[in-house]
């Protein structure tokens, strides 16, 4: 049965709406992913977030509560250590990444029937989104798509030119925090989609597509949501039709549009040497 035929159940409407939602925000935040090269934290926060969610679980409130207190915890535990200099911010991320996972797993492992509702919080269940997910996906979404708005152009010049930014006057460690605590609640809003694992996917795949197409960052951001939207789509309708899992399909989907998409670059590129091609991300006209 292919998801046009299923449209009439709520279920799918709603999986899909937030499919698409979730695949657009984190689409655009995974932009600035790349740009300051992030990927590595932001597994870090997904397994940050993951403790915080059990925990919120077991106590019967909201997983997103919980899980942006357990990611905006590792936001300012790294900033701290950024400025007082006694750890590498590397360092403290990869211990935060196997402690937290650890804390995570031992929480669930109490609780009866942890092992099905483990794989939940890992790679998500898109089918039980509720319309109060909806509605949480759209406020969280809301605010980190105003604060990329608000303070593109600072962003934009101190991921290019952070020394440049503080000789400006621009506070380039609150700028940092802000990326950090957007990226963490991205990543939050993205667990009951694709879980807080396969939350990486979708923040890094869709951007590294867009950027095979532009070397504009506003065009990049633009075109990143839409990978991601379609990402969304085409997982929802992959788990549809042969009944497999919406988040997992919503992450393979990103990585096949990312193959495509290097396939056909490479082909062009082979076709006309002297096409044009990205050669350095700019800010363009965007800033």
């Amino acid at each position: 049965m292919t998801i046009l035929q299923q449209l009439d159940s709520p279920l799918i409407r709603r999986a899909l709406l937030e499919a698409v939602l979730v695949g657009a925000l984190c689409g655009a935040v995974g932009v600035h992913v790349l740009l300051r090269r992030l990927p590595f934290f932001t597994l870090a926060l997904s397994h940050a977030a993951f403790p915080g969610v059990v925990l919120a679980s077991l106590l019967g409130v909201s997983v997103y509560l919980g899980g942006a207190l357990a990611s905006l915890g590792l936001v300012l535990a790294v900033a701290a250590i950024g400025s007082s200099r006694r750890l590498e911010a590397s360092t403290a991320t990869g211990v935060a990444l196997a402690g937290a996972f650890a804390v995570g797993v031992l929480l669930q492992s109490a609780q009866s029937g942890g092992s099905r509702d483990l794989a939940a919080f890992l790679v998500g269940d898109v089918l039980t989104v509720s319309p109060r997910d909806l509605a949480t996906t759209a406020a969280f979404g809301l605010i980190v798509v105003g604060g990329l708005a608000l303070f593109h152009k600072d962003l934009v010049f101190a991921a290019f030119d952070p020394v440049g930014a503080k000789a400006a006057g621009y506070r380039t460690a609150g700028l940092e925090v802000l990326v950090l605590a957007l990226v963490a609640l991205t990543v939050v809003t993205s667990i009951r989609a694709v879980g807080t694992i396969l939350a990486v996917a979708l923040l890094v795949t869709p951007a590294l597509t867009a950027r095979q197409w532009t070397d504009e960052i506003g065009r990049m951001m633009a075109l990143s949501a839409l990978f991601g939207a379609l990402a969304g789509v085409g997982g929802i309708a992959a788990s549809a039709q042969w009944s497999v899992a919406g988040g997992s399909a919503i992450a393979l989907t990103a990585t096949g549009l990312l193959v495509i998409t290097v396939a056909f670059q490479q082909a062009r590129r082979a076709l006309l040497p002297g096409g044009r091609q990205p050669s350095g991300v700019t800010a363009g006209r965007c800033g």
